[in-house]
């Protein structure tokens, strides 16, 4: 995904116009009866200009004085076809609003779960808040051009339609100048559209970097106050918000001078059928209510292009965000949900790390030949120090990433080839960080089996022996946790994040030392209940206190990516001058 933060891709708008309706098949739906409406919408608008001319050749001009009875009908069908237009022009205008809204939240829907079906690697490779700007600000840009462009837009079309067909009929000549006055404009914008689609491109990268910088600073609110750097923190952001506003003045400077060709035809369209429609009116190839009328028809005209240079804003823009979408939507998730999939056998389970490889994009192998076999039912401790590869191998095992070679198996079927439903059932891993959602403890608890009901959940808690910490809570179960857990300590929240972990009742458990934040108490007492819960289930703790070790019936050292030694604690520790037997005399002096 880092080459998603370069910006959107190149290609042109019509490209990128094709693959968004394509996304979106909503927009198409009755597309057809959408322009019918604004058609007709629009023949009221040329309707007025009709009975201007009618009025004065017919009415005013008649022979033998004005005829009101002409100008009464005049006026009576021109309300009339005033009001059925109104009508259309509301129908069209709902219709356009609500096909937009339909289609574009199915749009934020597809991307938000394309953004959450990428790896690790993927995200990791983006920064949140630019990923959060897809789903959220790009796709709104994308839906106010629907629902105020793209009314313009539909306007505009038959407006200039219907005009210049009525044109036509009243004088081929002056609808020509019209049309010819109006060429340098057509390629003034022309010339300008590239560059204004750069342009807009640059605004929406920037806003999606400004906000970045934005969810950054709000999340590390915390460390930023506790090192004094808010100063350094403002100086960020100020200059991510000087990027989005130079970005967004060179996109309105290109838009100003495309604007001022618009009005250069205007004006030279207007003067141009001043000067011959007067000399077609002296050669009698016009009446005065002719040349009136075509005065009127040429502003509804020009009435379009005046508004063009914000349509086109606002098109590029939206196309801008287009292409981010689209950019985000064409990653292929390098670890996907195989189709059709295979379900893993039923009960514990076990693992063969099959001569596996792994390195980063760009960067050496941190996982070695790996091979190594872990019997169901047993409880597995991989430890070594910071960087030696004991989290990428939790990571491979539950399938958040895949090996650069070799194969993961659980009870001999290959973990690539298992259903994300059936893997994500059986097999359930604890971060080291105990992430919570913003809600109650019952709320994260229930996050891995919702059917719970609360005395299912105090149950659960009195089998990890937490009950006295969960009475101790201010509302028990019902106590707010707060986004991502805040309101409760680091220790706090593993300890929820283990009985959501106990509730889904997994056959093969994986524990990113889950219990490395809490207090030398509370851990005595999670130990002697995780002896329980891991109890026929196979196990495996990625340890950082080797007392985990202490109570695996095998321990895993692994050093600089490779396995290293394999055996009981007991056996492990005697060896004199191995890797374990200095990690455990580094970890008894740390006490």
């Amino acid at each position: 995904m880092s080459e998603l933060a370069a910006g959107a891709r190149a290609e042109s708008t019509w490209r990128t116009l094709r693959r968004g309706l394509a996304l979106s098949p909503e927009l198409r739906t009755g597309l057809a009866g959408t322009l019918l409406l604004a058609v007709v919408s629009m023949a009221g608008r040329a309707a007025v200009p009709v009975a201007i001319q009618q009025g004065i050749d017919h009415g005013l001009r008649a022979a033998g004085g004005p005829d009101m009875g002409v100008i009464g009908a005049v006026v009576a069908a021109t309300v009339g076809v005033l009001a059925v237009t109104t009508v259309c022009a509301y129908l069209m205008v709902r219709r356009l609003f609500t096909v937009s809204e339909t289609a574009l939240a199915g749009v934020r829907i597809r991307t938000f779960r394309h953004v959450h079906d990428l790896s690790m690697l993927h995200q990791q490779g983006e920064r949140r808040g630019s990923l959060v700007s897809r789903v959220t600000s790009d796709v709104d840009q994308i839906t106010q051009f629907m629902q105020h462009g793209g009314v313009m837009l539909l306007i505009s079309i038959g407006q200039v339609g219907v005009t210049t067909v009525v044109m036509a009929v009243y004088s081929w000549q002056l609808t020509l100048v019209v049309l010819a006055a109006f060429v340098p404009s057509a390629a003034l914008i022309r010339l300008f559209q590239k560059r204004l689609a750069q342009a807009w491109s640059e605004v929406r990268q920037r806003v999606g970097a400004l906000l970045a910088v934005v969810a950054e600073s709000v999340v590390g609110a915390e460390v930023i106050r506790a090192y004094g750097v808010a100063g350094r923190t403002a100086r960020r952001l100020d200059a991510a918000i000087s990027a989005t506003e130079r970005a967004q003045r060179r996109a309105l400077r290109l838009s100003v001078t495309s604007f001022s060709g618009g009005e250069f035809g205007v004006g030279l369209a207007l003067a141009s059928v001043a000067v011959v429609g007067v000399l077609l009116g002296a050669g009698g190839d016009l009446t005065v209510g002719q040349l009136t009328a075509f005065l009127f028809l040429v502003t509804l005209f020009v009435q379009p292009v005046q508004i063009a240079t914000e349509v086109l804003n606002e098109a590029q823009n939206a196309i801008a965000g287009w292409r981010r979408v689209l950019d985000v939507l064409d990653v292929v998730p390098d670890v996907a949900d195989p189709r059709p999939g295979l379900d893993l056998p039923p009960g514990a389970l076990d693992v063969r790390f099959a001569n596996v490889g792994f390195a980063y994009p760009d960067g050496p192998e941190v996982l070695s030949d790996v091979d190594l076999e872990i019997p169901a039912k047993t409880k597995v401790a991989v430890v070594g120090e910071t960087g030696s590869g004991k989290t990428t191998f939790a990571k491979l095992l539950t399938r958040l990433m895949d090996p650069t070679r070799g194969q993961v198996l659980l009870s001999g079927v290959p973990v690539d080839q298992v259903r994300f439903a059936s893997l994500r059932r059986r097999v359930v891993m604890v971060p080291q960080d105990g992430f919570l959602f913003d809600g109650t403890v019952a709320d994260n608890v229930r996050f891995a089996r919702p059917g719970l009901s609360d005395e299912e959940l105090r149950l659960a808690f009195t089998e990890l022996g937490l009950a006295d910490w969960l009475d101790e809570l201010p509302a028990g179960l019902d106590t707010q946790v707060g986004e991502r857990g805040e309101t409760l300590s680091v220790g706090e929240r593993q300890l929820v994040a283990l009985a959501r972990a106990y509730v889904a009742d997994p056959d093969l458990l994986v524990l990113d030392e889950a219990t490395s934040a809490v207090d030398p108490a509370t851990e005595v007492r999670l130990q002697r209940t995780l002896d329980a819960v891991t109890r026929g289930r196979t196990t495996v703790v990625i340890a950082h206190r080797l007392s985990t070790a202490q109570a695996a019936d095998e321990v895993i050292v692994v050093d600089r990516g490779r396995i290293v030694q394999r055996g009981p604690h007991e056996k492990l520790v005697a060896e004199e001058d191995s890797v374990y037997a200095r990690l455990y005399a580094s970890w008894r002096r740390s006490l």
